[in-house]
């Protein structure tokens, strides 16, 4: 099938709740797609921040075949050999003793909320609220819905579940004044991704672990987008020299494979115990192979180091353009989840790009954001500048 087969197919029978961009994208390699008709584009989206390592990365497909010829899936009512494997990996390189597996980032953030609430109900102190930041983003089930500090995502879906306050980012005020003695934990991105790239101050972080130290309340941090290598490090809290008690992660975890996490301290995680909280497929072992291998390369394959020079070179070049353009308003990221912000629109770029043979994405109306695989070179870099300059020439703002 081509483009315009698949794009039929697609518009007759599947739910029509994402606005999808019109081409059909069928195989990947590396930094780059094809879509169905044959057409080339270097991926600067990279599944949104999901194929860290690359598109079909050789070590990762090959974990998945060699498990697919064992077993694809067997309930969690039984020990899983890769499942454990994963978890022991992944908490020899965190904070974390204790991890619980699920199928993406909103279960992910779901699990974490549950726990926090268990850990105190479970001493019997009744704290249940929770705090997240205006412009988060955390999962689109109910509890996450109402997690997400965006009303656009919102819309339609109310009442929503209450119990969340809503607070500035970088604005520790602001979380003093909204702690009472009902708060359970706070939830946060260390930068938020789809409310536009947003970076913490230098002693956000660290004032934010204070404040929940102080208040006994505990510290969450949403690591979907930014975990598993985006930052230059495995996790982006390494960046900020603070650990929280709760983390979760999904997107990159599985390198291209549906997996998401919920790891905790283990006097945190003690809270749930048998029943407590399940999910069927979670942490299964074709998707606990992949994720195995994902993270191993990304460790062991100098991709952390990659990603560390690369983003240095990507935002110097963003930050050239802005004395070319005076639409240009301000770059910035860590690693490679970088957003440049504008006074323009940003879908008509991503829409010239593509058309031109570079996906690119937004970050809510006016950030252009870019998530290239942490594998990416300098040269692919002047590629896709290249285009996005070409592309950039032709606006204006009105």
């Amino acid at each position: 099938m081509d483009n315009s087969e698949i794009i039929t197919l697609t518009q007759t029978h599947v739910a029509n709740t994402y606005a999808r961009f019109p081409i059909a994208i069928v195989r990947g390699a590396g930094t780059r797609v094809w879509d169905a008709n044959g057409k080339e584009y270097l991926d600067f989206v990279s599944g949104l921040a999901v194929c860290n390592p690359g598109h079909c990365h050789p070590k990762v497909v090959e974990a998945i075949k060699n498990q697919a010829e064992r077993l694809l899936h067997v309930s969690n009512l039984y020990h899983i050999g890769p499942q454990a494997e994963l978890a022991a990996l992944l908490c020899a390189n965190s904070f974390a003793d204790r991890a619980f597996f699920c199928n993406s980032g909103a279960e992910a953030n779901e699990a974490a909320i549950k726990l926090a609430r268990k850990y105190f109900s479970s001493r019997g102190v009744d704290r249940f609220q929770v705090i997240t930041m205006k412009k988060s983003f955390h999962g689109r089930t109910f509890a996450t819905l109402a997690a997400t500090g965006q009303k656009k995502v919102q819309v339609g879906f109310e009442p929503l579940l209450e119990t969340f306050t809503y607070v500035p980012f970088n604005d520790l005020v602001a979380i003093k004044e909204a702690i009472t003695e009902k708060t359970a934990a706070v939830l946060t991105e260390p930068i938020q991704g789809e409310g536009g790239v947003n970076l913490p101050d230098d002693d956000y972080l660290k004032g934010l672990r204070k404040i929940c130290n102080d208040a006994g309340v505990l510290l969450i941090f949403d690591e979907v987008q930014v975990g598993v290598g985006r930052t230059g490090r495995l996790f982006a809290y390494e960046n900020y020299g603070v650990e929280p008690d709760i983390m979760t992660l999904a997107k990159g975890l599985g390198g291209g494979m549906a997996i998401g996490a919920m790891l905790a301290k283990e006097s945190v995680a003690e809270a749930f115990g048998p029943g407590s909280h399940a999910t069927t497929f979670g942490g299964n072992p074709l998707a606990s192979a992949a994720a195995k291998a994902a993270v191993e390369v990304v460790i062991e394959e100098g991709m952390l180091e990659n990603c560390r020079t690369v983003s240095s070179y990507l935002i110097d070049r963003l930050g050239s353009l802005r004395d070319k353009y005076s639409f240009i308003k301000e770059v910035r990221g860590k690693g490679l989840i970088i957003g440049m912000a504008m006074d323009l629109p940003a879908l008509p770029i991503v829409n010239g790009c593509m058309e031109r043979g570079l996906l690119l994405i937004g970050a809510g109306e006016f950030v252009l954001r870019f998530l290239p695989a942490l594998i990416v070179t300098k040269a692919e870099v002047d590629e896709m500048m290249e285009i996005l300059t070409s592309v950039l020439d032709g606006m204006s703002v009105d």
